[in-house]
């Protein structure tokens, strides 16, 4: 009976097999926090208690990774969250 060897991928072929892209929400004061979890819910499906960590981290840190996944759903998500003016920012590796 062969065995087969099977190799597993760098750490460096794997994080560029992961999602490379992202969506990074700023804080601003022009927005409730309920405005901004209502926004974050819309845009990513996410839950209420995680689209209120989002909130939090961005209100606490400047900035917060609110999505990340494939180029064109991370577009997406930029979109909806540019439609009630918050501030987002489309980056990757």
């Amino acid at each position: 009976m062969a065995t087969e060897t099977l190799t597993r991928p760098t750490v460096d072929s794997e994080k560029k097999l992961d999602h490379p892209w992202r969506v990074v929400l700023y804080n601003c004061d022009c927005h409730s926090m309920d405005e901004v979890v209502f926004a974050l819910q819309r845009a990513t499906g996410c839950s209420l208690e995680k689209a209120e960590s989002i909130m939090y981290e961005a209100h606490q840190r400047g900035r917060a990774i609110c999505y990340s996944g494939p180029k064109l759903e991370c577009e997406r998500v930029v979109s909806v969250l540019r439609t009630t003016k918050l501030q987002v920012e489309l980056d990757h590796d």
